[in-house]
């Protein structure tokens, strides 16, 4: 069997240090917010040239957190992708405000940039664009667009771990960054996991504050918060497996590449628009035989998956907000789009036995 990813590998690879560092955190009985969290914490900050990086949860409250520490609420809008999972869009509606979508690039499958002026209303405060699959959003005119109307930019960044733009990394370049260490993404712990990168030492302090009860000392609350705190020894998980990150990339990366050479005239395979480093947390394809595609590969034993079948604005929760709502580009990409096997130990062996499945499907 060929699985969408193999966890288990990626740990045999590293078991002799993944396991001192387990055993390390263990005997320290430092169990929250400890010196790995920390550790963690200026880690990622240095890798990604970002200001400051808070560690939470998941990735989830990692959105939560920076909307909640951007003061978004009751009354406000957020302007944001239909084609992404829905906890973009709850984390939004978790703070009382209303998230407005706008309709994708065909080609990258983000956000359009050249949409979201016409959408921006007084209620507007901020503008997060999803790094879909590993591919980083256009930033350069987002961040302009943000500027100039002084709305607030945070980026979702789930899936795009280690991507970059001429801008600068992604997580690096809005007010906020939203990361998910979910098992599956590019750097995932044994958990839930998440983080926010920020820009200023304020903003750090408020989101420490709203991840630990609105606490800044102990049993003394300022405000209404959260227990959203990461976990000691997920932060030591991924400390091991941020020395790697680059190579589990780079293997990604060529992963995708060689698929995207044997099924370039089978089906539409990622685009790569030239100005980031798409990072492929997932390939995805385009065809109008995905049904016929992915009963071949399961009579195979090959995984596949569709990442993601319903666009936020046709959800049922929203049918009230989105009513009459058509963005035809996210509807007809949502149809067609269906995802293979990747992951940084995949052999090439593997891939040309996915990708030879998926020519037998079609022929």
């Amino acid at each position: 069997m060929i699985p969408m990813v193999d966890l288990k590998t990626q740990y045999l690879a590293l078991k002799e240090e993944m396991d001192r560092a387990l055993l390390t955190a263990l005997e320290s009985t430092q169990f929250i917010l400890g010196p790995n969290v920390s550790a963690l914490e200026q880690e990622v900050c240095e890798y990604l040239g970002a200001g400051h990086a808070v560690a939470c949860a998941s990735g989830t409250d990692a959105l939560m957190l920076a909307i909640r520490a951007a003061g978004i609420g009751p009354g406000d809008e957020v302007i944001t992708t239909p084609f992404t999972f829905i906890a973009t869009a709850e984390a939004i509606c978790y703070a009382g405000a209303t998230p407005v979508y706008v309709d994708i690039d065909p080609a990258t499958f983000n956000i359009d940039p050249a949409l979201i002026e016409a959408a921006i209303t007084p209620r507007t405060k901020a503008v997060i664009p999803v790094h879909l699959f590993g591919q980083p959003a256009d930033m350069a005119p987002i961040t302009a667009l943000c500027a100039q109307r002084n709305l607030l930019l945070i980026e979702d960044c789930a899936q795009s771990f280690g991507a970059s733009t001429p801008l600068g990394m992604t997580g690096s370049i809005g007010s906020f960054g939203c990361f998910s260490f979910f098992p599956s993404k590019n750097l995932g712990c044994y958990g839930d996991g998440g983080l926010v990168t920020c820009a200023t030492r304020e903003q750090a302090e408020e989101l420490k504050v709203l991840r630990n009860h609105g606490s800044r000392v102990r049993y003394h609350h300022s405000m209404i918060g959260y227990n959203s705190r990461l976990d000691e020894l997920q932060a030591a998980i991924l400390r091991v497996k941020l020395k790697h990150i680059d190579e589990y990339n780079a293997n990604r990366r060529r992963v995708a590449h060689l698929y995207s050479e044997l099924l370039k005239d089978a089906a539409v395979v990622p685009f790569e628009d030239g100005k980031g480093n798409h990072v492929y947390h997932q390939y995805t394809l385009l065809t109008d035989r995905r049904d016929t595609i992915m009963t071949k590969l399961s009579e195979r034993q090959i995984a596949s998956a569709v990442y993601y079948p319903i666009p936020l604005h046709r959800q049922e929760v929203f049918a009230g907000n989105c009513a009459g709502v058509s963005l035809p580009v996210a509807e007809d990409v949502a149809n067609r789009c269906m995802s293979l096997p990747i992951y940084p130990e995949m052999s090439d062996e593997q891939v040309r036995t996915v990708a030879s499945a998926v020519k037998e499907a079609l022929a």
